[in-house]
């Protein structure tokens, strides 16, 4: 992760005005404008086992489960702006303002990498819960485990922490996955 030099805090509108990232994923953290080099080809392809997973299971006309670069505005001011891995969001939920989601999806998952620092993880688990976002896993490639976190009174607490069995998202109880499935080899 590398914010750009010397940069300035910008504000949402100032964001708004600048042209899209290409070729890396962008974050906004306070204000700060930070890039990360695209996903490694492991990381992508947990990604692409979850949604699809995700996907063969819910009612794609009433849920998104969205992947790729968009951005999960946690708050306007200082701006933070996220690109979760994956997000689950029912539609009737959706608030969608200036092309980026304003509201809480009810899932939200993120690969973590060795590279995670612990501050970051932190960061990152407060502001999805500021967000509101009810449910929230972390899935860790090298321990090929899953910790599962509810939000409970605007924390954080983790569930489980699975390295076998089946994910089954509290929002969306119908859907089962199972662990093994996920991993790439």
């Amino acid at each position: 992760m590398a914010s750009l030099p010397n940069a300035k805090r910008v504000t949402y509108e100032e964001w708004l005005d600048m042209p899209e990232v290409r070729d890396a994923t962008e974050e906004v953290v306070d204000g700060h404008i930070i890039l990360m080099p695209p996903a490694k080809l492991k990381h992508a392809l947990i990604v692409r086992n979850l949604m699809w997973a995700l996907q063969s299971q819910l009612d794609v006309r009433a849920v998104f489960v969205l992947t790729g670069s968009y951005g999960l505005i946690i708050r306007k001011s200082p701006l933070t702006s996220r690109d979760p891995d994956i997000v689950v969001i029912r539609k009737d939920s959706l608030i969608e303002r200036d092309g980026y989601i304003h509201s809480a999806p009810q899932l939200v998952i993120e690969v973590m990498s060795r590279a995670s620092r612990p501050k970051e993880r932190v960061r990152l688990r407060q502001d999805y819960a500021s967000l509101g976002v009810p449910e929230y896993w972390e899935v860790w490639p090298d321990q090929r485990s899953v910790e599962v976190l509810y939000l409970e009174t605007g924390a954080y607490r983790t569930c489980a922490v699975l390295t076998e069995g089946t994910l089954k998202p509290r929002e969306f109880p119908h859907v089962q996955i199972d662990i093994s499935a996920i991993w790439p080899d």
